[in-house]
C-alpha cells in the first residue's frame, strides 16, 4: 500500500461519515452488508450525492459511479489502496483518523467548463459539494444551454390549441409553431376537451367565481368539494374520501400524517418522486424493495418484522415511467402475513384499469384489500387535485392531520364540477374505455412486432426503452423533427443508463394517428442508427 491510500480500516469511518450526513442515519441503523436501496431505503439522488462527495476525498481512476456497489461494505472495498485528495485528508483529520496520507491533487475545478462532456447526465448536477450553494446551477447551465442548442432538450414548449389527439406547438428548436401527433398527454379518454365537462366548469365558475380563497377547514370548503368526494368514493367502492390540492400532496400529506419516525414505510424502488418525498417527510424509515419484485418485498419485509411501530407498503397502480402494473395479488398475500397496511397510487389507473377504470384493485378484483387509494385528478379526470379513499375512521384522520390538507388552498369550485361531470361521463359511456385499449393494444403489437423494446408494460403508457442518455435525446429530438411529441425521460425520471421514449396512449388517436407514429418512431430510429434499425 503506497503512502497516499488508506487501509479498509481508516476508510470505513470516513465512507459512514459521508453516508450518515447524506442520510441523517445514526450509524447503529448502517448495516455495512445491507443493500443501500433496497435495504437502507437510500434513494438514487441520495446515492448520487454520496458519489459525489467520495470523488471529492478519493482519486480514483475511474469515475466512481452507483452501479458499481450495493453495500456500504462494497462502497468501502472501493475506497481501499485509492489515493485520497487533500480534501480527503482534511476530512480524516476532522474525524481524527490518526493516519498520514500525502496530498493528491483534485481534479480540475469544472466551474469554468464552457463545454460540457457528452458523456454527463442530469444526475452529475444533483450535488458537488462546494461552499457555494450555485457551483452546481452554474455547471448545470452550461450542460443544458449546449442542451438546448443541439435542440435535445425540449422540455416546456407550450401549446397554443387544445391538447387533443394532435395539438398545435411552438417549437423552439424551428422557432414556429407546428402541428405534432400528441403522444405525451394523460388525456387518456378525452375529457379534457369534453363541452360538457367545460361547460360545468364554466357555469359553476360564474356562480362560485374564481377560487375559494381558503383551505377546506376554514372557509374553503364548497358544497361540490362534498359532492365530488362522496362520487369518488361511491366511484372506488369505499366509504369515504378526501380531496388535496393535488396528486402530488396527497401522496405527501399522507404518507407524513399516518406514518412516524418509529414507523417503517416499504417502497418499490420506482416509485414516483411524491412518494419519495412523503417518505423523507414523515421522518419513517425507509426500506426500497426491487421493482415489483415480490421475492425482494418479502425479504424486506422479514427484516424489519421485529421493528417498533407500524409497517405500510407504498407502490404506483402504473409505474409512470414503465407502464406496467402492481403485482397486488402477492403483495395483499404479503401484507397480511407480515402484518402491514397497504397505499396503492392510481394516479395512471384510474379511469385506465379494472372493468369501470376504478383502478388497480378492480383490475385484481381485491376492491376491499387496499387499505388506502390514491389519486390525482389531472390525468383520466381531466381537472386539478388529488384524492385518497378508505375507511371513514382514517379519512377523518387525514382531515385534521394531513399537513398539504390542513394549511393549503384546495382546488377551485369550479374544478370541483368539471371533475364531477367527467366521473358522470366515464359512468355512462364505456365505451371510451374499450377505445383506449383498442388503440394500446394495436400500437403495443405494433411497436413489438417492429423491433422496439417497450419492457413490460402493460398500461396505457408504453416505453421505448434505450438506456443511453445521449442516444435517447437524439432519437427524442428526430421524433419531434418528423411530428410526433412524446417524452424523453432521463434521469431523475428513471434511473441513469434506463433512458426511454415514453408514449402515451389516448382514446382519441384514430388509427391513421398510430400508423403515423409507428411509422415515424421506425424513420427516427433509422436515422440515429438504434441497434437493430438499419436504413
Amino acid at each position: 500500500m503506497t503512502q497516499n491510500t488508506l487501509s479498509a480500516a481508516d476508510v470505513q469511518p470516513l465512507v459512514l461519515d459521508i453516508v450518515k450526513e447524506q442520510t441523517c442515519y445514526s450509524e447503529s441503523d448502517l448495516r455495512l452488508d445491507q443493500a443501500m436501496e433496497e435495504g437502507l431505503g437510500i434513494d438514487s439522488i441520495i446515492l448520487a450525492s454520496i458519489v459525489d462527495e467520495l470523488q471529492q476525498l478519493f482519486a480514483f481512476d475511474t469515475k466512481l459511479n452507483t452501479a458499481s456497489f450495493n453495500t456500504i461494505q462494497d462502497l468501502i472495498a472501493r475506497c481501499v489502496n485509492v489515493a485520497v485528495t487533500e480534501k480527503g485528508q482534511q476530512k480524516l483529520a476532522s474525524l481524527g483518523v490518526e493516519h498520514t496520507v500525502q496530498a493528491t491533487p483534485q481534479a480540475p475545478s469544472m466551474d469554468n467548463a464552457t463545454v460540457p462532456s457528452t458523456h454527463q447526465t442530469m444526475r452529475d448536477f444533483v450535488a458537488d459539494g462546494s461552499p457555494d450553494l450555485f457551483s452546481k446551477v452554474r455547471k448545470f447551465n452550461d450542460f443544458y444551454e449546449s442542451q438546448e442548442q443541439t435542440g435535445n432538450f425540449w422540455y416546456g414548449m407550450p401549446l397554443s390549441s387544445k391538447c387533443e389527439n394532435r395539438a398545435t406547438i411552438f417549437d423552439a428548436y424551428q422557432n414556429k409553431e407546428r402541428e405534432f401527433l400528441m403522444f405525451a398527454s394523460n388525456n387518456y379518454l378525452g375529457l379534457a376537451n369534453e363541452p360538457r365537462v367545460v361547460n360545468a366548469i364554466s357555469d359553476a365558475v360564474k356562480q362560485y367565481g374564481a377560487t375559494n380563497t381558503g383551505c377546506r377547514l376554514i372557509g374553503g370548503t364548497n358544497h361540490l368539494h362534498l359532492e365530488l368526494e362522496e362520487r369518488l368514493a361511491r366511484f372506488k367502492g369505499r366509504e369515504a374520501c378526501i380531496v388535496f390540492p393535488s396528486g402530488y400532496s396527497a401522496n405527501l400529506g399522507t404518507i407524513s400524517a399516518l406514518m412516524g419516525p418509529k414507523d417503517t414505510i416499504i417502497t418499490d424502488v420506482y416509485n414516483h418522486m411524491s412518494i419519495q418525498d412523503g417518505c423523507k417527510l414523515s421522518g419513517a424509515k425507509k426500506r426500497i424493495y426491487k421493482h415489483n419484485d415480490m421475492a425482494s418485498l418479502e425479504e424486506v419485509l422479514k427484516n424489519c418484522s421485529d421493528s417498533d411501530g407500524g409497517k405500510l407498503i407504498v407502490a404506483d397502480g402504473v409505474f409512470s415511467m414503465h407502464g406496467n402494473i402492481v403485482k397486488l395479488p402477492e403483495m395483499v398475500r404479503l401484507a397480511r402475513k407480515y402484518q402491514a397496511r397497504i397505499l396503492i397510487d392510481d394516479a395512471h389507473s384510474t379511469g385506465i384499469l379494472g372493468a369501470t377504470g376504478s383502478g388497480t384493485a378492480e383490475h385484481f378484483n381485491l376492491k376491499h384489500e387496499v387499505d388506502l387509494e390514491l389519486g390525482t385528478m389531472s390525468k383520466t379526470l381531466a381537472g386539478m387535485g388529488g384524492f385518497v379513499c378508505g375507511d371513514k375512521e382514517v379519512i377523518d384522520y387525514l382531515r385534521f392531520y394531513a399537513n398539504s390538507y390542513v394549511f393549503a388552498a384546495t382546488i377551485p369550485a369550479h374544478v370541483a364540477a368539471g371533475l364531477i361531470q367527467c366521473i358522470d361521463i366515464m359512468e355512462k359511456e364505456p365505451e371510451r374505455l374499450e377505445k383506449l385499449w383498442s388503440n394500446v393494444n394495436y400500437l403495443h403489437s405494433a411497436l413489438r412486432e417492429c423491433g422496439f423494446d417497450t419492457g413490460d408494460c402493460e398500461s396505457a403508457i408504453i416505453p421505448i426503452v434505450i438506456g443511453d442518455e445521449t442516444r435517447t435525446m437524439e432519437l427524442g429530438h428526430h421524433v419531434r423533427q418528423l411530428g410526433m411529441f412524446c417524452q424523453t425521460v432521463v434521469f431523475p425520471g428513471v434511473a441513469v443508463g434506463d433512458a426511454r421514449l415514453r408514449i402515451s396512449v389516448l382514446s382519441q388517436h384514430t388509427k391513421e394517428d398510430l400508423d403515423q407514429a409507428i411509422e415515424i418512431l421506425l424513420k427516427a430510429a433509422q436515422e440515429v442508427g438504434l441497434p437493430g434499425f438499419s436504413r
